[in-house]
């Protein structure tokens, strides 16, 4: 068991990490599950393995002594990360110094590491004294424990100079051992030996270095131990008990390493589709060329720290019927949060072919001249303003010509949350009953949003009667108080959150605001929420009681929130 254990790829071993959370963890609102093995993710500097430009970003240059220079040219045909020291300078051994460092992210290490550099040092060997270039982990340090892939004088170098003419050339892949992983790693151009022994100032190579190294690409692996977490699960995957389509789900996650990177749906426990949450103008984008299976990119940080997200399931993916649904958020490292966990109805109309398939008849006298009549339940306005956590009922009615029922026939229907850059997602189509009518009994906890029904009488042709409904959901939003008894300069303190997304990633405005009991609410402090919806305040009373107040907070309509105006309870102090 151990040695099949060991064996194990990463890849592999990455799947059987994201099953565990998706067959262990319970619904969660807002959950943070530690990883039970650190993840890992692999970044390429300078260039990528298949040759294409790279950024450095994590690294760093720093110089001692003269004619010592680092440059980025990595960007330019054949470029490098260049460390050297000119020739004919006069310089003693320990005085002259170029170093090119990279150094992990903070709660990272490498795991990993490959380079492809070459260099030299033509100017030589003097008594004691010596050119190099060398490499250096976890400290900067050239001595046993730390350097590795020394090259002294041009004469000694165990591990080759590799070649200047071919960036990416076998003779110049250098793997870090392991030893020397860590959070820091180094390479180096220096004139070394007895301190204040001269080197050579006559020897150079055909570029004028009397020693150099040139690293052209690097493929780091670094591990990532903190997982990301996540919150707030809404939309019709977390609340309806059927779906079908491309059917959504909304939720806030964050991560403290890599970033949030992936909505991970698994169905019955098998992994059915996974999503990037947010490519951050392409730096969240798996660039490849691993053989290990993990991901790959081109910056330390790749992915958002934060998001406010809304990621669609095609449920066409899966077969009708009822089955277990677990979400899970990856970040780049494949460290998993669970998101959702719950059993779902998936309902999709027929495949070509089956009874019902696109062409056929929708429904028993379908018709082309078919009337579509909805509205919402206890009111004929099409438009309906609730309270957030309140379920609502859309009733409707399909006729033919002379009010003939048309039965059996299925209602598309779609639905646009009420914020800006939405997407249109299709609900749980319902089929008419005998006498035509139909019902959708939407979940408490939607936001505000359009809904579309639409009748076809050919199955997947164009609608032939359709009809728009307007839900508007006033915000929910929760507050405690404390202490409830306060006395002048003496303090209150707020706590609550949003309790619907997604959240916009900057936060959410709220306004706290108090009044005598009976009189009008004024606006005492504006804060801002978290990207999970959470805020904090305080208020320190300036005059002295005995009076008695009340306090709410305010959640106003803004255009990236998918809620109407809405309020806390409203909650009294005293003050004595």
């Amino acid at each position: 068991m151990t040695v099949l254990f060991e064996r194990m790829s990463k890849r592999r071993w990455r799947a059987v990490r994201l099953l565990a959370v998706a067959m262990t963890v319970t619904f969660a609102m807002a959950v943070a599950v530690a990883s039970a093995v650190a993840g890992e993710y692999h970044v390429y500097s300078c260039r990528t393995p298949s040759g294409i430009v790279a950024p450095v970003d994590g690294w760093s240059k720093s110089t001692m002594g003269a004619e010592s220079l680092a440059e980025d040219s990595c960007s330019q045909p054949g470029g490098a990360l260049v460390a050297g020291l000119r020739g004919d300078t006069a310089r003693t051994a320990g005085s002259a110094r170029a170093t090119w460092g990279f150094e992990a992210p903070t709660g990272e290490k490498l795991a990993g590491a490959t380079l492809w550099r070459a260099g030299d040092a033509d100017g030589g060997v003097e008594a004691s004294a010596f050119y190099l270039f060398w490499f250096a982990g976890p400290t900067n340090l050239n001595e046993p424990g730390n350097a590795f892939g020394q090259c002294e004088g041009g004469l000694h170098c165990p591990t080759g100079i590799g070649s200047t003419s071919q960036p990416l050339a076998a003779e110049n892949r250098l793997v870090v051992p392991s030893s020397h992983l860590g959070s820091h790693l180094f390479m180096n151009a220096s004139c070394a030996g007895e301190p204040g022994l001269p080197c050579s100032d006559v020897g150079q190579d055909s570029n004028g270095y009397a020693a150099v190294v040139y690293l052209y690409a690097a493929d780091l692996t670094l591990e990532q131990s903190a997982p990301p977490t996540a919150s707030n699960a809404g939309g019709e995957l977390a609340s309806a008990a059927t779906v079908a389509g491309t059917s959504d789900v909304t939720f806030n996650a964050s991560d403290p390493g890599s970033g949030v990177y992936e909505a991970v749906f698994s169905v019955d426990g098998r992994v059915v589709q996974s999503t990037v949450v947010d490519e951050a103008g392409g730096r969240c984008r798996n660039v490849g060329g691993t053989t290990d299976g993990l991901a790959a990119f081109l910056y330390l940080q790749p992915c958002p720290a934060s998001v406010s997200a809304e990621v669609g399931l095609d449920t066409t993916r899966v077969s009708d019927g009822t089955h277990h649904l677990v979400v899970s958020v990856i970040d780049a490292a494949g460290n998993a949060a669970p998101v959702l966990d719950r059993n779902i109805s998936i309902d999709n109309p027929p495949p070509p072919g089956a009874p019902g398939s696109p062409g056929g008849p929708n429904g028993t006298n379908a018709s082309a001249r078919a009337t579509l009549t909805v509205g919402w339940k206890g009111t004929r306005s099409e438009r309906l303003t609730s309270g957030f956590g309140r379920t609502e009922t859309v009733m409707g009615r399909l006729t033919g010509p002379g009010g003939v029922p048309i039965e059996a026939a299925r209602i598309d229907v779609l639905a646009t949350p009420a914020y800006a850059g939405a997407r249109a997602a299709a609900m749980a189509s319902p089929l008419t009953a005998p006498d035509g009518s139909f019902s959708i009994r939407l979940s408490a906890g939607v936001s505000s949003r359009a809904l579309r029904f639409a009748y076809s009488s050919s199955v997947g042709a164009a609608p032939v009667a359709t009809k728009t409904l307007t839900l508007s959901v006033r915000a929910g939003v929760s507050m405690s108080i404390a202490p409830r008894t306060a006395s002048v300069g003496r303090s209150i303190h707020f706590s609550g959150r949003l309790r619907g997304g997604p959240v916009p990633s900057g936060g959410k405005l709220l306004v706290l605001e108090a009044r005598s009991p009976g009189g009008a609410w004024l606006e005492f402090d504006v804060v801002r929420s978290d990207a999970r919806g959470r805020y904090h305040a305080s208020y320190r009373f300036k005059f002295p009681g005995p009076a008695a107040y009340q306090f709410r907070v305010l959640c106003e309509a803004e255009a990236d929130y998918p809620f109407a105006t809405g309020s806390s309870r409203v909650v009294g102090v005293r003050e004595r």
